[in-house]
């Protein structure tokens, strides 16, 4: 009976391990993490693909080149990412900027192929026809009502 008791603490202590470095991976990745669940939950891809055929697909490129140019500006310097090469700079910017673009992108697939669809927000105010005419002290339903639109006349000569 020890020798279970004995276990189970042992396996208490390994899931509280493993608890902890899921925490600390899925902190260290937080940021790609808010990213990938905006571009898959909480874009639209049913409205933004069609408005990047029209054209938007330029903007975004030359968003993408001058992201990895100012990249290249702020890190200067080479990276050794690769096994056998080493990329020079502005081209590793670019290669990663590139690289978040495309999963991007997949992400638009992704929402496509599961037919996840963000819910509709609607920015505007909603509109309405009941008025209280600045009557605070009386907002009783008994003191509204809703205004007639106005009939143009023309006059017959």
């Amino acid at each position: 009976m020890e020798q279970l008791g004995q276990t189970l603490w042992q396996l208490v202590e390994v899931l509280g391990s493993l608890v902890v470095q899921v925490i600390r991976l899925g902190l260290h990745w937080s940021l790609l993490l808010a990213w990938l669940a905006w571009w898959l939950w909480g874009v639209n891809w049913s409205k933004a693909w069609p408005v990047l055929a029209r054209g938007a697909w330029a903007p975004v490129a030359l968003l993408i080149f001058l992201s990895a140019l100012v990249w290249s500006r702020i890190q200067p310097g080479s990276c050794d990412c690769l096994q056998f090469v080493v990329v020079p700079n502005f081209w590793w910017q670019l290669g990663a900027v590139g690289l978040l673009a495309a999963i991007t992108l997949m992400c638009g697939w992704l929402q496509g192929v599961f037919g996840w669809q963000p819910a509709e927000i609607s920015l505007d105010p909603p509109v309405s026809t009941v008025h209280t005419h600045g009557h605070d002290d009386h907002a009783g339903p008994e003191h509204r009502h809703v205004e007639e639109v106005p009939r143009h006349h023309t006059p017959h000569h």
